[in-house]
């Protein structure tokens, strides 16, 4: 993984200094909340409905067991026991004291952490496949080209005022965990004839106004990566609307122009670009692929032989392996998701206690990094796979090896109306009402993959267009309602969901739930899975079997 060099390292602490004096000059009066917004926003802090919330950067979802014992440290004395895990892949802190925020970046950038840049309107973190660099599906590892992209746009001076919110996802696996469909930048990277090229997609965004990304280049070479993002940043800089919030995102930008027309724009602005000082040479990509080199992995011919014989000993353990364990490149290897969704817990919470666990198996059993994913998760990226039995028996006495990666209940979350101002309705409670009536592993099972995805408002935090099952919190003349819709998908050949029809109460959510998985069951054939049935069937079954129900 990337570490600073003392360029970085000057950078992030003289950045603290310059926030610690921001804050100061807030707390005694001399500057306004008009003043003091953009300055907090820039590192990280919201104002929430019952605190401040802190935004901690984890770049592309990659941290070390020296930074998670960290912030396991920062959630003990600065907050309240917990963080929550973001489709970000950052980490959230809902309760840290305003005076105390500085405090928390000083700390955090001891271990080469910070909150740059993880709101406002500027380049977000970028995000990648949490597999990367070890998923055995994988063509290329994104994460060097994450941290060229983390670089070059971190504080640059023409992007740090943007109309709004960007968002930037890579990928460089067949299967795309990034959803790199629904990010206002999506890029796959792969080699073509020994060379690495990318596709560039943009426009796609969830919120109000959801939309799929249009693919506008193909096969871009390396050395053109900053030069071609950066006239995509330069034509939305200057064309993208910041008379509205709501119609100020890249993706209605896009539309305006079509595709076609806002591709030829780009290419324009690229002109001007080609062979400017954002290109990349050699010796930089150099450079940083170098921080991301494979470990030496011992060899270990009989790690296969030995798992065999610990799943055929151990349903339990067997199962979870099924669920939670993902192919690694190397062999003798595995890749471990640690689920966060046990039934009762909000999805996305970690205690102190499992944050210094977590840790401490990233020491034991791989090489100090861990992950984590947009599905709220932690990952364990290289465990031997006869050291799985153990790893699942320590994690199953920490709550974190719920079976259910993939499944129903592996819900995806924001924290709703219990913190969010914008929330129009509770998430976390609907969450547990699912996972509690639908807490049965060979059920969960026989149903096969499922996204189910839940929003407290219309910003689309919970990512509930691209659920298989989306959940919208709405408000309806002062009371929480709820909007499904069906047959979302983030992955390979995206789509956005359609909703069912009029809304529901909180009580009812569970068995609409329940009435649509009903209906697949009874619709699909052999073992088609949930998101093929419905495209085969379309949306009147669903409907019908709910609203009668309902009636």
């Amino acid at each position: 993984m990337y570490r600073y060099d003392a360029f970085d390292q000057q950078f992030v602490d003289e950045r603290v200094a310059h926030y610690r004096e921001q804050t100061r000059r807030y707390l005694e009066g001399e500057l306004t909340e008009e003043q003091f917004l953009h300055l907090r926003l820039r590192n990280g802090l919201y104002l929430q409905r019952l605190a401040p919330m802190l935004r901690v950067a984890i770049p592309y979802g990659t941290l070390s067991s020296e930074q998670l014992r960290l912030l396991a440290h920062i959630a003990r004395h600065y907050d309240r026991g917990y963080g929550h895990l973001s489709t970000r892949q950052n980490m959230q802190f809902n309760w840290p004291e305003l005076a105390e925020v500085p405090d928390i970046l000083e700390e955090l950038a001891t271990v080469q952490m910070h909150a740059i840049q993880t709101s406002g309107n500027c380049i977000r973190n970028v995000t990648a496949d949490e597999y990367a660099g070890v998923a055995a599906d994988e063509s290329v590892d994104a994460r060097p080209y994450c941290e060229l992209l983390r670089q070059w746009s971190t504080a640059h001076p023409e992007f740090d005022w943007l109309p709004r919110k960007f968002k930037i996802a890579i990928t460089g696996a067949s299967d795309d965990r990034a959803a790199i469909d629904v990010h206002d930048i999506g890029i796959h990277v792969y080699r073509q004839d020994g060379e690495v090229k990318f596709d560039i997609k943009v426009g796609g965004g969830l919120g109000r106004t959801p939309v799929i990304g249009a693919l506008i280049r193909e096969a871009l070479p390396v050395e053109h990566l900053l030069t071609y993002v950066e006239a995509i940043m330069r034509v939305y800089n200057r064309y993208g609307r910041r008379d509205n919030k709501y119609k100020a995102r890249i993706k209605i930008l896009v539309r305006a122009m079509t595709a076609e027309g806002f591709r030829e724009r780009v290419e324009e602005e690229w002109v001007h670009l080609k062979g400017s000082p954002s290109t990349l040479t050699p010796e930089e990509i150099g450079r940083i692929e170098a921080q991301f080199l494979p470990p030496a992995y011992p060899v270990n011919a009989t790690a296969s032989d030995s798992l065999a014989t610990d799943r055929l000993t151990d349903p339990e353990f067997n199962r979870w392996v099924r669920q939670n364990v993902a192919p690694h490149k190397q062999p003798g290897y595995a890749i471990v998701v640690l689920s966060t969704k046990q039934t009762g817990v909000p999805p996305g919470d970690v205690s102190d206690a499992q944050m210094e666990a977590v840790a401490d198996w990233a020491d034991r059993y791989g090489f100090g990094e861990i992950r984590v994913s947009h599905q709220q998760n932690f990952v364990l990226p290289d465990v031997p796979q006869d050291q799985l039995l153990e790893l699942w028996r320590e994690a199953k006495a920490s709550h974190l090896a719920t079976a259910n990666r993939g499944l129903l209940t592996d819900i995806i979350c924001c924290p709703g109306g219990d913190y969010c101002s914008l929330a129009n309705a509770k998430s976390i409670p609907i969450a547990e009402a699912i996972q509690r009536q639908f807490d049965d592993y060979d059920y969960l099972y026989d149903l096969g993959e499922i996204d189910l995805n839940i929003s407290g408002c219309m910003n689309a935090c919970g990512h509930h267009h691209v659920g298989h099952i989306g959940i919208l919190g709405v408000d309806k003349k002062g009371a929480e309602f709820y909007q499904i819709s069906i047959g979302g998908h983030a992955g390979n050949g995206a789509s956005l969901g359609s909703i069912v029809g009029p809304s529901f109460s909180r009580a009812e959510v569970p068995n609409v739930i329940d009435d649509i998985l009903t209906t697949y069951l009874e619709s699909r054939i052999e073992d088609e899975s949930f998101l093929h049935c419905f495209r085969r069937i379309g949306m009147e079954p669903f409907k019908e079997r709910i609203y009668a129900e309902a009636a």
